[in-house]
């Protein structure tokens, strides 16, 4: 597994440098340091000494971020495996794109909120571009990941299952882990026009054929060596999924980039876009 490691000096980005220690050895580990630059702010300014003043920030943001590579790469976990270092110029969100298809990486790893002007509450603006545009997964950091040994797996369709189990068939992780598959039923209302008990008779049918499905799904992951349950539960996926993570406070969160209704690389499903903003541990995102 090639490995992209994004970092800008925020405390996330040291947390997900250190979360690689639960991930297999990489084939290769890159981490990146995208400078973003700043233009003078005085169009009056005569160009020679706008030229001199861009040359001097630039410079100096060029020794601050190889300091910062040379720091995050002197906390890598040991059995990280051969890594480089790429400083390059340009937007954080464009340049990690960019160096992510460059450098042919299947994982895409960094911190949840950066150093921007505004510190977001939530998920910043980078990393959102970033899991939504990313060609490969992305596990974004927003928290210490002291230990990985379970995991909750949100499941909301066969192919959002097909894709869980082809990305765990990569061996992507370092050690073998305890996985709750979970499927929510969207069940807040009656759906159907009809009596009362003709609603309950389907939604017990729903039930049974979610827990065949998730069953299934966990029978499959089980053979990839994990340790592997299936759980439903019914409500909005979103908050079912951080109500249930608030719950059983698992390491880790690993979803589907899209939801029941699939959609373009440039969107993201409603589950996984509410996840990403509120929740309480890491979250990878697979494709």
């Amino acid at each position: 597994m090639r490995i992209l490691l994004a970092v800008d000096g925020s405390d996330q980005s040291y947390e997900a440098a250190r979360a690689l220690a639960h991930l297999a050895p990489a084939a290769h580990l890159t981490v990146l340091h995208a400078l973003d630059v700043p233009k003078p702010a005085y169009p009056m300014m005569v160009p020679e000494v706008a030229q001199e003043l861009y040359t001097t920030v630039e410079r100096g943001m060029r020794e601050d971020g190889e300091r910062l590579l040379d720091r995050t790469v002197s906390i890598l976990p040991f059995h990280t495996g051969p890594t480089s270092k790429r400083l390059e110029l340009g937007r954080p969100a464009e340049t990690i794109l960019t160096v992510a298809e460059d450098e042919r990486a299947n994982l895409i790893v960094l911190g949840a909120r950066g150093l921007g002007p505004v510190q977001e509450v939530l998920l910043g603006s980078v990393t959102h571009r970033v899991v939504t545009q990313a060609h490969c997964p992305t596990l974004v950091v927003n928290k210490p990941m002291r230990s990985l040994r379970t995991v909750l797996l949100p499941v909301e369709s066969a192919q959002d299952a097909e894709a869980a189990v082809k990305f765990l068939a990569t061996k992507p992780f370092k050690e073998s882990l305890q996985m709750t598959v979970l499927t929510i039923l969207p069940f807040a209302v009656p759906l159907w026009p009809v009596g009362v008990s003709a609603s309950e008779a389907l939604k017990e049918q729903a039930i049974a054929s979610a827990r065949d499905f998730v069953d299934d799904v966990a029978s499959r992951i089980a053979k990839l060596g994990h340790q592997a349950s299936g759980a439903t539960t019914l409500g909005d996926p979103g908050h079912a999924i951080i109500g249930w993570a608030g719950t059983t406070q698992p390491d880790l969160i690993l979803m589907g980039s899209r939801g029941r209704r699939g959609a373009a690389r440039f969107l993201l499903g409603s589950a996984s876009h509410t996840v990403l903003h509120r929740t309480p541990c890491p979250v990878l995102v697979f494709r």
